[in-house]
């Protein structure tokens, strides 16, 4: 049997992903001796606050099947599925250098090319009908991540070979 899942199942994980990514961030901000590095971390885990209220915005603005599970669940184990890969895919189970501003960008960087890569397979899960066109509103929203934190790493590297 395969799971379809619905658009408004697939808010709840981004909803995740983006808290994990918050957390992701307060937590390496606590490592880093350098203020000024602190504060930057520390406005990536608001932006991630912000994105979460952006996908939970985006999951309220749902209607009808969209926000209807596709598959009968009686024990909720599609949510359990989704949560579970969440938690472990994108923002953790990932060796970090925390030593270094450079080593947590790309950290954070390849996840969120991983969060990238997780919506973008969710995409032959979700039927039209149940909200598929939300999926792009959430990878657009990610790709903004990754240009920011793709400039600060540059910056770095240009401030450390000078």
């Amino acid at each position: 049997m395969s799971l379809l899942f619905s658009a408004h199942e697939i808010f709840e994980m981004a909803e995740e992903i983006e808290r994990n990514g918050a957390k992701f961030y307060r937590k390496t901000a606590e490592n880093v001796a350098d203020p000024s590095s602190k504060k930057l971390l520390l406005e990536f885990a608001s932006m991630e606050d912000e994105h979460l209220k952006t996908f939970s915005a985006m999951k309220s603005a749902l209607s009808g099947k969209a926000k209807e599970s596709p598959t009968f669940d009686p024990n909720n184990e599609a949510s359990l599925y989704l949560a579970a890969l969440a938690d472990t895919r994108v923002f953790f189970k990932k060796d970090v250098d925390t030593k270094s501003l450079e080593g947590i960008f790309k950290a954070a960087l390849l996840a969120e090319k991983d969060s990238i890569v997780f919506y973008t397979g969710m995409n032959d899960l979700i039927p039209e009908a149940l909200g598929k066109d939300k999926l792009a509103a959430i990878i657009k929203e990610e790709m903004t991540h990754i240009r920011l934190l793709s400039d600060k790493l540059l910056a770095l590297k240009k401030k450390s070979s000078k």
